[in-house]
């Protein structure tokens, strides 16, 4: 009788001085009993991105790991054409994204917090590899915490009280502005006011809450303060110093803490002819508390969580839909 993984039987091992540590022991593709949740949800909240190798996981085991530490989100506020049997999963797909937004490698290509437009970000992601380049496609986290606590105390007394919008569709190029991408975001408007220092529901811990790649401004400076303030606190959490850099593998997954990290997708792949698969999940999260106690607040759209947007134009059942594969969905993927 085979025995099940136990607490003592889970290995944590860091990574980097401030963030990321590798977990061994559990195989995450089958029932985990209490112990090692728990095992794992701590080096969770220590290390804010903890990392499995050698996960033979397909798309009903990723989602049913993903339950046992909250409850699993719908794809993404976006996702118009999810998988038929498992709305959960948003693919990170080069292949579908050459068809549909032109060549790109990531959702979001600047460092940032997941679907923070939203008014409660996810708590949680946790995304696997499927299809891998032969060389390059590493993905960073920093953690936000150290990067909030490596600011001056000035500072941090003037920021703890400071509200920043998100969005989704920031910067894009002129040439762009008539993308299927921004399209989408126009007819499905999501947007939010956050507290630039969150306070972690768990841990207590302050952490900033802001990302180059959906926070647009901070509400009440001028534009000129305003982009002062964020190109100092974007220059802060990008520091390397706060970071880790996680070389992908057949088998790999990350599971990172939403509420007090933020990540970089691979920007080495541009020039290169390759393909890139990952899946992820996301656990609903709480609406964020600042400092003061003040919660986020909802400017446009809804809160995200088990079902698709109310506005989204979810493909109908009948019209061609993205399938798994038996290889993408099959225990083994990867």
């Amino acid at each position: 009788m085979s025995q099940r993984p136990s607490d003592q039987a889970i290995q944590v091992k860091p990574l980097a001085g401030h963030i990321g540590a590798e977990i061994h022991g559990a195989d995450i593709s089958k029932p985990l009993p209490d112990e090692s949740v728990a095992a794992i949800r701590a080096a969770l909240l220590k290390w804010k991105v903890v990392f499995f190798r050698n996960q033979p996981l397909g798309h009903a085991e990723q989602i049913a790991f993903a339950a046992r530490f909250g409850e699993v989100t719908y794809a993404h506020p976006h996702e118009d054409e999810p998988f038929d049997e498992h709305p959960e999963i948003l693919a990170i797909d080069s292949r579908r994204y050459d068809k549909r937004y032109g060549r790109r490698f990531s959702y979001e290509n600047r460092w940032h917090t997941d679907v923070t437009a939203a008014v409660n970000p996810p708590a949680a992601s946790i995304l696997r590899a499927h299809i891998l380049p032969p060389y390059g496609g590493d993905t960073t986290w920093t953690n936000l915490v150290a990067a909030y606590e490596g600011l001056s105390a000035p500072v941090r007394a003037l920021v703890d009280g400071l509200r920043a919008e998100h969005r989704f569709g920031l910067r894009f190029a002129p040439q762009d502005q008539d993308s299927p991408y921004l399209r989408k975001v126009r007819e499905n408007p999501l947007i939010s006011v956050h507290p630039v220092v969150r306070v972690h529901p768990e841990t207590g811990e302050r952490a900033l809450f802001v990302s180059p790649g959906f926070t647009s401004h901070i509400v009440g400076l001028s534009p000129r303060e305003s982009s002062a303030i964020l190109d100092l606190l974007f220059e802060q959490i990008s520091r390397p110093s706060y970071t880790v850099r996680f070389r992908w593998e057949p088998g790999s997954v990350a599971f990172w803490d939403n509420r007090a990290t933020a990540h970089l997708g691979p920007q080495d792949l541009g020039h290169l002819d390759v393909e890139r698969v990952l899946y992820r999940v996301t656990l609903t999260g709480d609406i964020p508390v600042g400092v003061d106690g003040v919660r986020s607040e909802i400017v446009a759209g809804e809160p995200f969580g088990t079902r698709p947007p109310s506005k989204l134009k979810v493909a109908r059942k009948d019209a061609p839909r993205p399938q798994a594969g038996a290889a993408e969905g099959a225990r083994a993927a990867g």
